[in-house]
């Protein structure tokens, strides 16, 4: 497996929802993406763009107090999912989070480093940064499937 890594720049919240739904075009309904980044980075926005890219029409909330938001979209099920609020990646055990990864269907993890030891490897990692009035979105492959996945999103125009 050959690891890509890219990054591209992200001048809005307009650019940042457009990018999600790129990448949508580049996901195969199923995997695990973690997406990291300070407070106020854009991954929920991003999670929103992905979310309405693959055809979800509703509102898209932040799963920080709920822990995971579950979306779908007929046959698609999407886990969105936001480990902010633990205090101990123990915690993931007692909340079944297991189910969650163990389903045909796409995992969104938000903050998935507070997750370590407890989550699955990751398909597709992304990371965004406050930069240049804006934000720097970088991914990387980490598996075959976020392999493909990112053959895709560099043949994409991810910041239109």
């Amino acid at each position: 497996m050959t690891v890509a890594v890219a990054s591209i720049h992200l001048p809005d919240e307009a650019a940042t929802l457009a990018c999600g739904h790129h990448l949508a075009r580049a996901i195969h309904e199923k995997g695990v993406i973690y997406i990291e980044g300070d407070l106020g980075a854009g991954k929920t926005t991003l999670c929103r763009g992905i979310l309405r890219g693959l055809g979800h029409r509703g509102a898209v909330k932040s799963p920080t107090f709920t822990l995971v938001e579950p979306y779908e979209m007929g046959d698609l099920r999407v886990y969105h999912i936001d480990l902010y609020r633990l205090s101990d990646p123990e915690e993931l055990e007692y909340v079944g989070i297991d189910d969650y990864f163990s389903i045909d269907g796409l995992c969104l993890v938000e903050w998935p480093e507070k997750g370590v030891g407890y989550l699955p490897t990751d398909d597709l990692w992304i990371r965004l940064e406050v930069a240049d009035k804006g934000r720097l979105l970088t991914w990387r492959s980490d598996s075959s499937l976020g392999e493909e996945m990112s053959r895709k999103l560099g043949g994409s125009k991810l910041n239109t």
